[in-house]
């Protein structure tokens, strides 16, 4: 039930009703603009018939003083009406845009706090159509949806009250046939909403398959698999025209059906009004003002209903909008949540056992009892899936403990504040991403506000200022999207000199070298090394040579820590570390290798 409430439209307009809250000034004054542009159309046909009725009772009358006057108080009306048409069309779309720009912020924002199994399961192009595509109808939405209901309102209403005065059986017979048109609309509106609706969702699938093919172009061309990515995206894309098709398909329905009710609508005024003018019942000029109104009406009735399929769009774009923002912030802070301070890095996991959310029968990590002491490197190795890289997860919260505990300095990591927990860890991984950026842009993303010495003395800590100061441009040279004109050495390197502004006591090192050749992995080594020291360390290993000189090394397997030590004390007790550390050295293939150890 409370699903269907949240996908209704009163929920999603409720959702969106506050966003005018800080615009209700320029909202109030739109809206008196758009009554104020009605006026006009209003008054136009009433002046239309005291002229006739005078022309057809006594045409001497007619003289440039009777003319002037109704002709002027129009003029004047037309004055009031393009300084009001101005400010709607000016500040009512800035309205609408500045709408756009907070929904944005808004949704920006929601997404920076959503968790890794939020964007696990969600493809980055459909997050980008909804950002832009699906805002920029909010805005038009905005803007125009309240102008066109209070016009089509105020209009209806005033030109019923002036009919009525006319002629109350043919005013109720016109009135009489509206609810068919309302009828008709309903039925489409819910049709369109759908076809809309399905369109986004193609659009975004559309974006998130040329955002994966544009970013894996170099496995593309490598392969020469251009024509294979061709094939897929002109099967989405003529996904995308089927439905394209079918909206334009239902769209074209709704306008046959409301025209065609315009039609017999106009017909049924000229001929019951032609049959009560020639009984007297009405005079020329109330016929020919009646005509005017009845079209004024219908236009505004159109107006109502063309604006149906903008209204659809709006409706879909704020849906769209509401289910990321409805989507629940899984980590977050706890009420009453204080700051870690002093950190000395001891670890603990305390009967922790974890499993991710789509493979709730797959635990990860079953009562899982480990203490990491404070200052102390401690290297994971172990078979594929044995809960290494979980480990190093749960510690910052990307992921909460299903059972148990993991605790920081004696204290709960779900009672700390989250930003002072993740501030005082430092995470260097095997897939380094650089920000589109110079490279003084992606070392200070490690200490925001700090100065260029500071960068450049974390940058010779890594080992990568020498070649930073060979590029073209030294540390204000472009590194591309996500590094691209790096190498994969330089690039790891930076992230170390990011790790190193940071200064975090606690240190995260997932496989940091497993994909660097060996200069670059000496190289790196060395600074991770200089990195390491001094802090808690956690490294997950895949060459078993670069956690020899590890504090202690833990042994992990599907039963849990399996064995731990250093690594003469492991090599003599003949277990599994030494299996392992035996097939490396020996040089079995990198396919033995990678089933054995990542």
């Amino acid at each position: 039930m409370q699903n269907k409430f949240q996908n209704s439209v009163a929920y999603n307009v409720r959702r969106f009703l506050p966003y005018y809250k800080k615009h209700t000034k320029v909202l109030v004054f739109d809206l008196i603009c758009a009554m104020l542009t009605t006026l006009c159309e209003l008054i136009f046909p009433l002046i239309v018939s005291m002229v006739t009725d005078q022309a057809v009772k006594n045409p001497s009358a007619i003289t440039w003083a009777f003319i002037l006057r109704p002709a002027l108080f129009y003029l004047a009306l037309r004055l009031v009406d393009a300084g009001a048409f101005y400010y709607m069309q000016s500040m009512g779309h800035i309205m609408g845009a500045k709408i756009e720009t907070d929904m944005r912020s808004d949704l920006f924002s929601h997404l920076q706090q959503l968790s890794f199994s939020f964007y696990n399961n969600t493809k980055i192009g459909q997050i980008m159509s909804r950002m832009t595509s699906d805002l920029f109808d909010i805005t038009e939405f905005s803007h125009h949806c309240p102008e066109e209901f209070v016009i089509a309102f105020f209009k209806i209403g005033v030109t019923f009250i002036i009919l009525m005065t006319v002629n109350v059986p043919l005013t109720l017979l016109i009135f009489l046939m509206l609810p068919a048109l309302l009828l008709t609309t309903y039925f489409f509106s819910g049709r369109l909403r759908k076809v809309f609706s399905d369109c986004r969702w193609q659009l975004g699938e559309i974006n998130a398959q040329t955002e994966d093919s544009l970013l894996g172009m170099r496995v593309v061309q490598s392969f020469a698999n251009e024509e294979i990515e061709n094939q897929k995206f002109s099967r989405s894309n003529q996904t995308f025209l089927a439905l394209k098709k079918k909206q334009y398909r239902v769209m074209a329905a709704f306008h046959i059906t409301t025209r065609l009710m315009d039609g017999i609508m106009n017909i049924t005024v000229v001929v019951a009004g032609s049959l009560f003018m020639a009984k007297g019942r009405i005079t020329a000029g109330q016929f020919l003002s009646y005509l005017l109104y009845v079209n004024m009406l219908l236009a505004a009735v159109r107006r109502l209903v063309e604006f149906t399929e903008q209204f659809q769009k709006g409706m879909t774009g704020i849906e769209r909008f509401v289910e990321i923002m409805d989507a629940p912030l899984e980590i977050k802070d706890s009420p009453g949540a204080k700051p870690l301070k002093d950190v000395k890095g001891e670890i603990r996991f305390e009967d922790v056992s974890f499993h991710y959310a789509d493979a709730v029968d797959e635990e990860v990590l079953s009562n899982t009892n480990l203490v990491v002491p404070a200052g102390q490197n401690i290297a994971l190795v172990g078979p594929s899936g044995s809960g290494k890289t979980t480990m190093c997860n749960l510690i910052p919260r990307f992921y909460d403990v299903n059972k148990g505990r993991i605790l920081v300095d004696g204290q709960d990591i779900k009672t700390l504040q989250l930003k002072s927990l993740r501030d005082n860890i430092g995470m260097v991984q095997q897939d380094v991403y650089l920000f589109s950026g110079t490279v003084l842009d992606n070392i200070v993303y490690g200490k925001p506000g700090a100065d260029l010495e500071a960068v450049m003395d974390a940058a010779k800590l890594a080992g990568a200022h020498d070649f930073i100061m060979a590029l073209p441009d030294a540390y204000d040279t472009h590194v591309g999207e996500r590094g691209v004109k790096l190498s994969g050495g330089q690039k790891q390197r930076i992230s170390i000199a990011r790790v190193f502004l940071k200064d975090p006591p606690i240190l995260l090192l997932d496989e940091a070298t497993s994909a660097l050749d060996n200069e670059s992995e000496r190289i790196v080594q060395k600074s991770l090394e200089r990195l390491a020291k001094g802090r808690t360390t956690l490294t997950i290993a895949h060459r078993l040579t670069t956690i020899r000189n590890a504090d202690v090394i833990w042994v992990l397997t599907e039963n849990g820590l399996e064995e731990s030590g250093t690594h003469q004390e492991l090599m003599a007790m003949h277990g599994v570390y030494s299996k392992f550390y035996r097939m490396y050295s020996a040089g079995k293939s990198q396919t033995k290798e990678q089933e054995v150890l990542v």
